[in-house]
């Protein structure tokens, strides 16, 4: 089963808020709105296989080497369910390693749970972290 490891099980994207870009101390929102319970069909020696792979829990890398690991796979804004504070400015790729619980049926005859979790990397998606620095103007002018 090995060989469909990357076909039946999805790697899941992240979503950031702001999109793109944001700023040193602000709450940066993360989730994605892929996780989903994946059930997908294979014909193995001509058998064939149902195998579903159910989302347990989210391991989220900011790529400012700190990462936390959720059971949600957040929500949007105005939620602000999983957020991350970068404390300094740079480029970042935020990733998402997605552990999944397996099962499967071969030809119908039954499920069978896979032992433990199948770890999925999802793609990175680049973040600008930027520092907003204050001017001070002269109103009169």
């Amino acid at each position: 089963m090995a060989e469909y490891k990357d076909v039946l099980f999805p790697g899941l994207g992240v979503k950031v808020q702001p999109k793109a870009r944001t700023l040193v101390n602000l709450d940066t929102i993360v989730y994605t709105d892929q996780s989903k319970v994946s059930v997908n069909t294979v014909s193995l020696l001509g058998f064939a296989v149902v195998v579903e792979a159910t989302p347990m829990s989210y391991i989220w890398n900011f790529g400012d080497g700190k990462s936390v690991t959720t059971t949600s796979p957040g929500k949007a804004y105005p939620a602000k369910e999983i957020t991350h504070k970068y404390l300094k400015r740079g480029d970042v790729s935020v990733t998402l390693t997605t552990n999944y619980a397996a099962r499967y049926s071969v030809a119908g005859t039954g499920w069978q749970y896979v032992e433990g979790t199948v770890a999925i990397a999802g793609p990175a998606t680049g973040l600008l972290v930027r520092e907003a620095v204050p001017v001070l103007v002269d109103p009169q002018r």
